[in-house]
């Protein structure tokens, strides 16, 4: 039995829109009347089949089986990737070798300017592509407090710093979300994106500084600034468009650091600015720490790296698809809905990968870690337990809302709200931006917005003949911008400083810089649509992971990482080994 769609069920596209916004407005109000965002979740994925079932007709089978299956793409391999990623950064913290990661990045310059360059900017993008869901905020400004920051400085210049590497956290996992949910390739989102954040990357760290400082002090450190955001802004622009969306932060975050530790050997500014009035400095910056000991603490992540890049060559995806991969389709649900013109609506098979799954590369480094920064598995194990428990609630979240972006989409409610908004015409690309900004700001998380809006974004974009590549990854943009503003991330900021109580100040400190770059980013994407199209990339609409790749040859990158791998541990080895001492 097939069920046909329809897009206009009350016979007026706007009374229509309007219903189908319902779910969309209760997980806004809902979090902005601060209920807790698992339940948020859970509510909104009912609402939605409720109105699926009432209003639009669909069956109960169908918007069940709907919402079961974008729970598990929520599950795997959204949620799995973000376990992986905060069990690594869990295992450093834990095994107390993030202190030696602090502590270094501490000791390299006194100049307040530029440890908010190096702190907040460059390590935060870091930590937001190793780990995400609030830990750069909460780490970076936690350890300029202890530098000597006003505690509000602190928070606001780390919340507004975050908004350059959001699109790419937590090893890539809203970009991931958006091609899962817009049926686009991952890789021409993260292209696109790619083209449009280093604009905001080249500009943050000039920003932070003006703010601390005022424009005459920052021009006094302009080639730290400069080297900071066009390092970043490179390297972040050079991964998303050659490596794919998993690494950008991770490897930009780093280049941007060593870049700017290479200048302060060799360049110091005229005098070391710092706040009138500031807190005790608690943070040791004279410990100094051996080349071997910050080469151990970093191995995780660069052993991570690693393993990510080789995971994201084709022939590696078909070497562990070869070995560890299977599929399956959703009994009742496949084959069985018609689009409003009768053909037939693709339902995907659920695809487990369980090896190639970036998750399950990011996992394989925690594995290899953990003997060489000196706990036991025993304690891995432990560790890993207490990860699920830290992130069960994160986890049903997220796949409640995959589940209702798929029952939004099955039932054609999403295709309701598109052409409502194609009624905007020409104007949509400017309001595209907004849309992902709402999302995270109530939501907290840029990939949960593009849960909820990448699919809108593509049909809208379709129906007034953009390149839905467009929408989609401005989505994605423009949610970056709501990051520093979102409730979430202004509690996390304010408990990792000591500000309990005085959200609304940190609140007031951000809200004017997310509406200024927001505004940006709506300029870049009508540039993007209309003045500029060369800048999208050349992509096919159905594009999917490489199957054709060569099995042997991706077994043979997968030796040759075997043995970079064992190069890096004998190399922390020897440089932590006391007998070679």
């Amino acid at each position: 039995m097939q069920w046909t769609q329809t897009i206009d069920p009350l016979g007026s596209i706007l009374l229509s829109a309007l219903v189908a916004s319902i779910p969309v407005v209760f997980i806004f109000v809902a979090l902005y009347r601060k209920m807790k965002a698992y339940l948020a979740s859970v509510f909104t994925l009912t609402l939605a089949i409720v109105l699926a079932v009432v209003v639009y007709k669909m069956p109960v089978g169908l918007a069940l089986l709907s919402g079961f299956h974008g729970a598990l793409y929520g599950l795997l391999p959204i949620s799995w990737i973000i376990i992986s990623a905060v069990y690594l950064f869990n295992l450093t913290v834990e095994s107390g070798q993030f202190d030696v990661i602090r502590n270094f990045m501490a000791s390299i310059t006194p100049d307040r300017r530029l440890q908010a360059l190096l702190i907040a900017f460059s390590f935060g993008a870091f930590l937001e592509g190793a780990a995400g869901f609030g830990a750069p905020v909460a780490i970076s400004a936690a350890m300029l407090v202890g530098l000597g920051f006003h505690p509000l400085y602190a928070a606001g210049i780390c919340l507004i710093a975050n908004t350059a590497p959001v699109a790419f956290g937590s090893v890539g996992t809203p970009i991931i979300m958006a091609g899962r949910i817009s049926d686009l390739p991952e890789m021409a989102i993260s292209q696109m994106v790619g083209r449009t954040l280093p604009v905001l990357s080249v500009v943050v760290p000039f920003y932070l500084v003006v703010i601390m400082s005022g424009l005459k002090r920052s021009m006094e450190v302009l080639p730290a600034i400069l080297v900071s955001g066009v390092s970043f802004a490179f390297f972040q622009w050079l991964t998303a468009n050659y490596l794919g969306p998993m690494l950008p932060d991770v490897l930009a975050g780093i280049m941007s650091v060593v870049s700017l530790m290479i200048l302060l050997r060799f360049w110091k500014p005229s005098s070391n600015w710092r706040f009138t009035e500031e807190p005790e400095q608690v943070i040791d910056t004279q410990l100094r720490h051996s080349a071997g000991a910050v080469i151990r603490a970093c191995a995780p992540f660069l052993v991570m790296t690693m393993i990510i890049v080789a995971w994201g060559l084709a022939p590696v995806k078909a070497a562990l698809n070869a070995v560890g991969h299977f599929s399956f389709e959703i009994p009742g649900l496949t084959n069985a809905i018609l689009k409003p013109d009768g053909t037939l609506l693709e339902i995907k098979p659920f695809e487990v990968n369980y090896l190639s799954a970036p998750g399950t590369a990011v996992l394989f480094a925690a594995l290899i870690s953990i003997p060489l920064i000196g706990i036991s598995y025993r304690t891995g194990v432990q560790i890993f337990v207490k990860t699920l428990k830290q992130l069960k609630f994160s986890i049903i979240t997220i796949a409640s809302v995959v589940g209702f972006a798929f029952v939004a989409n099955n039932s054609g409610m999403s295709i309701t709200m598109a052409v409502a908004l194609a009624g905007t015409g020409a104007m949509f690309p400017f309001f595209s931006p907004i849309l992902g900004w709402l999302g995270v700001f109530l939501t907290g998380s840029d990939t949960s917005s593009n849960a909820l809006f990448c699919k809108l974004q593509a049909s809208a974009a379709d129906a007034i003949g953009v390149d839905p590549v467009v929408t989609v990854s401005a989505n994605a943009s423009g949610g970056v911008t709501g990051k520093m503003i979102s409730p979430q991330s202004i509690a996390i900021g304010a408990a990792a400083v000591g500000l309990v109580g005085k959200e609304s100040d940190l609140f007031r400190f951000t809200v004017k810089h997310s509406f200024l770059m927001l505004f940006v980013v709506c300029l870049l994407t009508v540039m993007q649509a209309y003045w500029i199209p060369w800048i999208i990339p050349a992509y096919d609409p159905g594009a999917t992971a490489a199957t054709q790749a060569s099995v042997p040859t991706g077994f043979a990158y997968l030796l040759v990482l075997a043995a970079a791998i064992g190069i890096v541990i004998a190399a922390v080895w020897l440089l932590n080994c006391p007998r070679l001492k």
